[in-house]
């Protein structure tokens, strides 16, 4: 990449009269891979290399893209920045600021003990066959749908602030759909492997052995499955939900620039107004955080797209709000020194918003076991299968794949697709007792208009809800 061209982007918006200007070039290579139902269905692969800017003038940011890499165009598409400041800068009724933050000049990178643009197609394919030979032969299973997707992005953040950050971040994911029949009945499930890591870690991943073990429980699940219990019970809940939940209703609403109306119109609202730092919306228990930097986390970044280095962010603190996510134009707005680093875009060809990436409630001290004692009846809902929110983050449903009968402290039979209908602080305010375990599950978060997926992480430990509502069956 010819990261001086950023640099040409960033002074000439300045000359022109930027008060902040920042250019972001990035390269992005993507290979895919589909196997369905035993046959090679697809395989893809393409690049894509341009550079975002942003232009602050008068109080009014604008955006602009370019992927034609020559001089001559990154000036054309700088003044245009500029130029569209100004002019909204003549209609805006409030101004734009955006807080101060430390210039950086780092350069990071992932580590691939086998670096994805090494490996032969034929292996990466391998791998989908592989997950084919892995389906249980005693199990009628007519639907298989099995994709990978290897990407690897190569960033330059840059600002006229001072900051020059260079990144390379791979990403491996593998997604297998499998359609389970049985006595008429049929169960599918949308399974998701994924890292930030070379293609070494899908290989130890094990993903067909892992395929084969959900295969048996929806089979399990649709032969011996049992009605749950209706009426208020005891939950123990996998890290899988604790995850869903942490993110759709913790993560979303905590969202500065939703809070704030900006996703009104795109995606919906926050039960969160901006005076709630504080207030108390759960139990004593719970504590949530984001933290992009976990390694090889699906989510994972050392500085986000407006050059501002990351680190956790404790949304919920033992039940109480405790901050939001912030990028600099929200800082400001909320009269914050900094912003918190989650700024993140989907592509250069798309503005940087506020976004999550690993979403996770944090761990106790207590075993597995020590969560079952004392449920005389309840049901533990290790994974699910579907969750429904409403716009404002405060309603939610989450319905069981993976779920079996607790009955004096023990794990019984399975039970099918138990539902969870409740709000937010009702869930929140359940939780009496975490597990010391922690696990991630992984998923693609869309937000913004044009639409922008995010790669993102989110878990945490085993969780214990005590007298919840749950129905289905």
């Amino acid at each position: 990449m010819d990261e001086s061209l950023a640099d040409y982007a960033i002074e000439r918006m300045g000359a022109l009269g930027a008060s902040y200007a920042e250019a972001r070039m990035e390269l992005s290579y993507v290979e895919s891979y589909i196997v369905r139902n035993g046959n090679p269905d697809a395989a893809d692969s393409s690049q894509g290399m341009g550079i975002g800017m942003r232009a602050l003038v008068g109080g009014a940011l604008s955006f602009a893209s370019v992927d034609t890499l020559t001089k001559p165009r990154v000036k054309e598409q700088a003044e245009r920045c500029v130029r569209l400041a100004k002019a909204a800068a003549k209609r805006a009724k409030k101004k734009i600021r955006l807080c101060d933050e430390k210039a950086h000049v780092e350069k990071y990178s992932v580590f691939q003990k086998e670096r994805i643009a090494d490996v032969p197609q034929e292996e990466k394919m391998g791998l989908l066959f592989d997950i084919e030979k892995a389906v249980p032969k005693d199990m009628v299973v007519p639907g298989r749908y099995f994709f990978l997707q290897l990407s690897q992005s190569n960033k330059y953040v840059a600002n006229s602030d001072g900051s020059k950050i260079h990144s390379e971040i791979p990403r491996v994911f593998a997604m297998c759909v499998p359609t389970v029949v049985a006595y008429d009945r049929s169960a599918q499930a949308i399974l998701y492997y994924a890292a930030s890591a070379g293609w070494e870690w899908m290989k130890n991943e094990d993903v067909p052995n892992k395929f084969a073990s959900e295969v048996r429980m929806l089979h399990r699940s649709l032969t011996e499955g049992k009605s749950p219990p209706k009426g208020n019970v005891d939950l123990i809940v996998g890290p899988e939900v604790a995850g869903i939940a942490a993110h759709e209703s913790c993560g979303h609403p905590y969202e500065a620039d939703r809070i704030l109306g900006r996703e009104a119109a795109q995606a919906g609202e926050s039960f969160v107004k901006p005076d709630m730092i504080g207030e108390r919306i759960g139990s004593k228990v719970p504590t949530i955080i984001e933290d992009p930097t976990l390694p090889n986390s699906y989510g994972f970044y050392l500085y986000d797209d407006e050059g501002v280095k990351a680190g956790p962010r404790i949304l919920m603190k033992d039940g109480v709000v405790n901050g939001f996510l912030h990028n600099r134009e929200t800082a400001a707005k909320f009269k914050l020194a900094r912003s918190n680093g989650s700024a993140r875009s989907a592509a250069y060809n798309r503005e940087p918003i506020v976004r999550m990436a690993n979403t996770y409630v944090k761990p106790g001290d207590m075993k597995f076991e020590e969560l079952l004692e004392g449920v005389k009846l309840g049901v533990y809902i290790k994974s699910f299968n579907e969750w429904n929110i409403d716009d404002t983050r405060y309603n939610q449903k989450y319905v069981g794949r993976e779920a079996y009968l607790i009955e004096n402290g023990e794990v019984k039979g399975p039970v099918g697709a138990p539902i969870i209908e409740i709000t937010t602080p009702g869930f929140w305010s359940a939780v009496d007792a975490v597990g010391n375990d922690m696990t991630f599950a992984i998923g693609t978060c869309g937000k913004g208009e044009p639409a922008q997926g995010v790669p993102v992480g989110m878990g945490g430990p085993h969780m214990r809800l005590r007298g919840v509502r749950l129905g289905g069956g």
